[in-house]
């Protein structure tokens, strides 16, 4: 269901997508990310997703002009994931308010996995 916008002059309808590819880019920003992640129904595992599917990774829930979003991601191994998970929720709260001029009331990260890089 596409987030809601209303002024005086009408309405606005953000798609879900549209807010999904803001979350994923607006993620990908953050030190200690290496990607997103959406899992395999078949086998249950979980594959890092290229740039141009990173709407995949992300789950939007709009009500009105009220979003929750949630992020599977894939970290950098070594990095503290509490502060990571932190600076994802800062970022795409922080851009998708000021991008589409919606609330969000929660953004929930989801760590699949850890990748080594050297």
């Amino acid at each position: 269901m596409p987030a809601k916008l209303t002024n005086n002059y009408g309405y606005i309808n953000v798609e879900d997508n549209v807010i999904a590819t803001i979350a994923g880019v607006s993620a990908m920003e953050c030190y200690g990310i290496v990607g997103m992640a959406s899992k395999n129904a078949t086998d249950g595992f979980f594959e890092l997703l290229k740039w141009e599917n990173l709407a995949k990774g992300v789950k939007v829930a709009a009500e009105g002009s009220e979003v929750s979003i949630d992020l599977h991601v894939i970290l950098q191994y070594g990095i503290k994931i509490s502060v990571v998970a932190s600076n994802i929720i800062e970022k795409v709260k922080y851009n998708i308010e000021n991008i589409t001029g919606l609330n969000v009331n929660k953004v929930n990260v989801f760590v699949q996995g850890v990748k080594f890089q050297k």
